[in-house]
């Protein structure tokens, strides 16, 4: 895994949270992460910096919009189009227009995004548990647990056997929605009854690791970082505009109008519109392919 700490990493996450867990699996060249709640394929990613290197993992993301992308530019990745919860069976999701991150499953929530103008469309979805998940997919190790679900997070956790899946990091949003209250006494619970401690706080998310594994955490640093010295994939302009953009060169041999539509499309059909010698169906194609689409396939909200 690349140097978190020099001048070239990019982070794609919405708090820098990749940074962080790139500091503590620096080294680590394999991998295996489960993100809950994964949202744009790019941008915002807390998981994908992971994917670039050529780790793999569980990805939960219940809006079919979003998880399309997934098997197109992920395809290493064991795709989830459903929820996670303490039992299998079914649940209401209200999804939330072009404000992805703002879909939830509790219905206070969704009813604060309507009246701040967001409309929300009620969704009957299947549920999954995390055990459940990890027994299908998981290797015998777990580097990382994300879950950013909007409030949902207890539910998401209940649904694990801690006894049996011990991820190495547990990364939870920690605040509320609109209100950015502290919520973490919702799930503390379950985490220390699992034998988790509390090892780091952003200002946003809580990171958690078990009792026999806290000497990773000496790789956390004592405060929070400069962000205005590193690179965050949002700073950039679209990409076939802003000339510092790191596929500005990929983009301008495209046609804007395609922009939206690139994680959509197949090998072939990009075949068909890639320069000579830009290999469809490559990692660092796709990659470079998302990032262009991100500012015009809802990744970020602009205009």
């Amino acid at each position: 895994m690349s140097d978190p700490t020099a001048p070239g990493f990019l982070s794609y996450a919405q708090n820098f949270e990749d940074y962080h867990l790139s500091l503590l699996f620096a080294g680590q060249q394999d991998g295996f992460y489960c993100d809950v709640g994964g949202g744009h394929v790019v941008a915002d990613n807390v998981s994908f910096s992971f994917y670039e290197r050529g780790w793999r993992g569980i990805v939960v993301e219940p809006q079919a919009p979003l998880a399309a992308a997934y098997r197109t530019v992920r395809p290493r990745d064991v795709l989830v189009n459903a929820l996670c919860g303490r039992a299998s069976g079914e649940s209401d999701f209200f999804q939330a227009d072009r404000f992805h991150g703002l879909s939830t499953t509790v219905s206070q929530h969704a009813d604060a995004a309507s009246a701040a103008g967001i409309a929300t469309t009620a969704h009957r979805l299947p549920v999954l548990t995390l055990a459940d998940l990890f027994a299908a997919h998981a290797p015998a190790s777990i580097d990382f647990l994300k879950v950013d679900v909007e409030g949902a997070e207890a539910e998401v956790l209940a649904g694990n056997d801690w006894q049996r899946f011990r991820p190495r990091v547990v990364m939870l949003e920690a605040v509320a929605p609109w209100s950015m209250a502290d919520v973490s006494a919702d799930f503390l619970p379950i985490l220390s009854a699992a034998g988790y401690r509390d090892v780091y706080f952003d200002n946003l998310n809580r990171f958690y690791m078990p009792e026999e594994g806290l000497a990773l955490a000496e790789r956390l640093p004592k405060a929070l970082p400069d962000w205005k010295a590193m690179r965050h994939l949002g700073e950039y302009g679209p990409a076939h505009e802003d000339a510092t953009h790191p596929d500005h060169q990929l983009a301008k041999m495209l046609d804007p109008a395609l922009f939206p539509r690139l994680n959509a499309m197949t090998s072939a059909e990009l075949a068909g519109i890639l320069p000579p010698g830009v290999d469809p169906v490559a990692d660092e194609t796709r990659a470079a392919l998302a990032r262009i689409a991100c500012y015009f396939d809802g990744g970020f909200i602009i205009g």
